[in-house]
């Protein structure tokens, strides 16, 4: 199998992708715009070949790269990044080289949050009642349909950049007034008052789920961002029967094949009721495969490679630990140090680090993973890593 893996150097866990799609005997091919003595030796070892463009953003240097290693490697099987920003660079490059995919004739439904919609009713979960915008007049007849709050938010994106609460008519004229949002396609939803529970996985060749999982988040995201406050997330032993089987739903209605999958759905507070927000078509971001890894004792990178490469996937083991993440913020300032934290929590810790920039605002500054048996005491750790 020749495999592109495209901007493998970034983010940092594209690495131990590669390194396991070798392992089952990939021929790993990387595209990306920094020098390759950067690069880590892991990474180094994993790529039969790497290309370095100067822009990863220019079209024409990409297929100009697909193009030399097509010339000299012979077709090329897979070209995926596993990365929500390239979803659409990804799904040219496989059309004009009739690469194994998802393609441009679709990648508009996995992209757009207003088309993700209709997939989600015709799975039969409940989902987020969504208005494209098109001016202010049709923007206040949806709201008087739906009420205040509402959310505004680009169509297109991730990690909740440039989304608001809007409480009345005048934070929603400030947020029009907003040259970002003038400058973008995007949607206005009705706000559910909830919290998140992901379904996370692998989906084989033929649409089986061959691998699942769940996070819980507790506070909204938006929030997080727009007030530069802390996040944690739960990464849980268990699925909830609902989360699972509203999961499944919305993947036949994709008709999703050989993919990770990342599905976002509320828990509606006023009567636990699941409602869809979003899918996407990746892994989950910032440290859950980690988490996914700590809480189960397996290897998704492996898994996912086994099944690109294999289409088979070993048994889903039972889940065991609830996996903490607890980000702090450079600007806070908290009850305990850092060294209080690690003796604190002692051989529950598994891994702390400084978070890229490019994430920090809502991925926090510094955070800490670790693993609990128990939920209680998960949230026990989080609350002594965030207490200010």
């Amino acid at each position: 199998m020749n495999f592109i893996f495209f901007s493998p150097h970034f983010p940092e866990n594209s690495t131990e992708f590669c390194f396991y799609l070798k392992e089952f005997g990939a021929n790993v091919l990387g595209i990306g715009d920094a020098a390759y003595d950067s690069l880590n030796d892991r990474l180094k070892q994993s790529l039969t070949e790497y290309y370095k463009v100067s822009d990863l953003e220019d079209y024409d240097q990409v297929l100009r790269a697909v193009g030399y290693f097509t010339h000299k490697y012979g077709k090329i099987d897979r070209f995926d990044s596993l990365n929500e920003y390239w979803l659409e660079l990804e799904a040219r490059i496989r059309t004009d080289f009739n690469i194994y995919g998802t393609k441009n004739d679709f990648i508009g439904n996995l992209k757009r949050k207003s088309k993700m919609k209709s997939f989600f009713q015709k799975s039969g979960v409940q989902t987020v009642r969504c208005h494209q915008y098109e001016n202010r007049e049709s923007a206040l007849k949806f709201i008087a349909e739906v009420g205040y709050p509402v959310v505004v938010k680009p169509d297109s994106g991730s990690g909740a950049n440039f989304t608001y609460k809007i409480k009345n008519e005048f934070e929603l004229d400030a947020v029009l007034a907003n040259k970002q949002v003038q400058d973008a396609q995007f949607i206005i939803e009705e706000f559910v008052d909830g919290i998140i529970l992901t379904y996370d996985g692998l989906v084989d060749r033929f649409g089986n789920v061959v691998f699942e999982n769940s996070h819980r988040f507790e506070q909204s995201i938006m929030d997080v961002v727009n007030t530069d406050d802390n996040l944690y997330y739960i990464c849980l032993p268990e699925i909830a029967d609902k989360v699972r089987t509203a999961g499944r739903n919305i993947l036949k209605a994709f008709d999703v094949r050989e993919k990770f999958f990342h599905i976002e759905l509320f828990e509606r507070k006023r009567d636990g009721e699941i409602v869809a927000l979003e899918v996407n078509m990746r892994p989950p971001g910032a440290w859950m495969t980690d988490a996914i890894n700590y809480s189960h004792d397996v290897n998704v990178y492996r898994k996912w490679a086994s099944l690109v490469v294999r289409n088979k996937v070993d048994d889903q083991p039972e889940g065991k630990y609830f996996t903490g993440y607890a980000s702090r913020k450079d600007h806070k300032t908290y009850k305990f140090s850092h060294q209080e934290i690690i003796d604190r929590v002692g051989n529950k810790m598994l891994y702390y680090n400084r978070i890229e920039k490019i994430f920090s605002r809502a991925m926090g500054d510094f955070a800490y993973q670790f693993r609990t048996d128990t939920y209680k005491e998960v949230k026990e750790v989080i609350d002594f890593i965030q207490r200010e």
